[in-house]
């Protein structure tokens, strides 16, 4: 006798040592039944009719499309702000709706800094704070390539929290430096 009040006998180990290994096989990789085809892979024991709504799982194949976008979660950064405004938008919107709903998004939110505009073509969307140039406002999102964008002020109010430099100044001293030959004299605090 092992283990105690079991009894066993040497048919029951060996049909034990068997599933045991079986499943040892199974868990590295390996399968329990010999393939007959190297090329083919084995199917999982399933039961596909389980959930089916009746129709023939080997009926005709038919070309599928890949699903079409309804909407998108896009990133908001506004200038000052400490995290992105979420907003849940059409594909074929285009970056003016995006700025409208991002600034709706914010004063809704009462976010902090406080905007002194919320006036939709007062603000320029870019891809991000370091990006100098901005969005044409008639490009649709679904061809930008991105969903984190960063919104400011355009350049004629000369951004709009505690009147910091605009995209027109930040391009002009990238232009200064640029002219200059030392450019790694600009990273220097003399």
């Amino acid at each position: 006798m092992k283990n105690g009040n079991r009894k066993t006998t040497p048919e029951t180990e060996k049909s034990h040592r068997r599933k045991l290994s079986e499943k040892a096989m199974s868990f590295h990789g390996r399968g329990t039944t010999p393939v007959s085809n190297p090329g083919e892979l084995r199917r999982p024991k399933t039961l596909p009719e389980l959930f089916s709504t009746g129709q023939s799982i080997t009926g005709p194949v038919t070309e599928s499309f890949p699903p079409r976008l309804t909407k998108l979660l896009l990133n908001v950064t506004v200038q000052g702000s400490l995290g992105a405004v979420q907003i849940i938008i059409s594909p074929e919107s285009t970056v003016s709706d995006l700025i409208d709903a991002a600034i709706r998004q914010y004063v809704k939110e009462a976010r902090r800094p406080f905007l002194p505009e919320s006036e939709p073509s007062r603000f320029d969307l870019h891809y991000s704070q370091f990006s100098l140039e901005s969005i044409g406002r008639e490009e649709k999102l679904i061809s930008l390539g991105s969903r984190n964008f960063f919104l400011c002020g355009r350049k004629e109010t000369g951004g709009f929290i505690g009147g910091g430099s605009s995209s027109e100044s930040c391009s002009k001293e990238a232009e200064k430096v640029a002219k200059t030959g030392f450019h790694w004299l600009k990273f220097m605090g003399f």
